[in-house]
């Protein structure tokens, strides 16, 4: 379990981490959601001793990463996957971090097999592209079979069956029990991964809910209509107290779900030809609170003749 209080980190008259407090708990996927530039990094950094903070405190099942005699073999962590000499193999890599904790050699191969880089095992990771580069610190992460594992952007430059097999590991290793911190900027695929969402701005936290929880309460859900006489229909559903807003035949009703839409207008005998719930997604509501803690947004771009 991850554990911070009160975390804040602070570069001259800069606080890059403002009292940040959260938990991240074993047996689900907690997903670490903000803008760029909203602390994330910072705060990861601090969770595995990188960054020492300005003040809180941050421990991973109960101790400071930093006093960790094997530290691999306590926390498993992704933060820069390019972040190793480009003139070792892959195998030489993970061989001298199995060496530094402890870990048996026969864990590298099983690690490299994991990941699906036995072929490459033997190449310098100099010529690895992004992605291969990514399968290679998830590796590393995984080398002391830690309880704890922090994966920030592990999905960065890999294709689809990858970012496919980063999803069910991560499930699969919550499943086993263990604490998944994982962030991310691809909302679907957080949608899809994640139990729990912890979600910063601007170095403070925003939302510390369930997924299902954050997306219904930062996001509305609407039910789409069409029909022949959206008039007739738009005129009953207001009356009804539903709100509804038209655009050709088609009607966005909220206030009113698909059952009592479909009811109201079997009973005026009016004609539908779509009747469906059209659910907000993750995006949307993270969009929606993290607009105002944007640091860098960009304005449209001007098209000239």
């Amino acid at each position: 379990m991850i554990v911070a209080s009160g975390l804040t980190k602070r570069y001259g008259d800069r606080v890059a981490v403002d009292d940040v407090s959260f938990t991240v708990r074993p047996g689900r996927v907690t997903g670490f959601l903000g803008p760029n530039g909203a602390g994330k990094s910072t705060t990861m950094r601090m969770v595995i001793g990188l960054d020492r903070p300005t003040a809180g405190t941050v421990t991973v099942d109960g101790a400071r990463y930093a006093d960790s005699p094997a530290p691999l073999r306590a926390v498993g962590a992704l933060l820069e996957a390019r972040a190793l000499h480009p003139g070792r193999t892959a195998r030489a890599h993970l061989r001298w971090l199995a060496a530094s904790n402890g870990i048996p050699a026969a864990r590298v191969e099983e690690v490299l097999g994991l990941v699906g880089l036995e072929a490459v095992a033997g190449q310098r990771v100099g010529r690895f592209s992004l992605g291969m580069g990514q399968r290679l610190g998830i590796a590393a992460a995984l080398l002391g079979d830690p309880p704890v594992v922090v994966l920030d952007e592990p999905v960065n430059g890999l294709d689809p069956e990858g970012i496919r097999w980063v999803r069910s590991l991560a499930r699969d290793l919550a499943a086993e029990g263990r604490t998944v911190l994982v962030s991310s900027h691809l909302m679907a695929e957080m949608a899809l991964t994640a139990d729990h969402l912890v979600v910063v701005g601007r170095g403070r936290v925003l939302a510390d809910c369930a997924t299902a929880d954050f997306i219904a309460e930062h996001a509305a859900s609407f039910v789409r209509v069409r029909a022949p006489r959206p008039g007739a229909l738009a005129d009953l559903l207001r009356r009804s107290g539903a709100d509804v807003t038209r655009d050709g035949d088609e009607l966005r009703v909220q206030g009113a779900d698909t059952v009592a839409v479909g009811e109201l207008a079997a009973g005026a005998g009016l004609v539908l030809h779509e009747l469906g719930l059209v659910r907000s997604s993750l995006e949307d509501a993270f969009m929606t609170l993290t607009a105002g803690s944007v640091e860098y947004a960009a304005r449209p771009a001007e098209v000239t003749r």
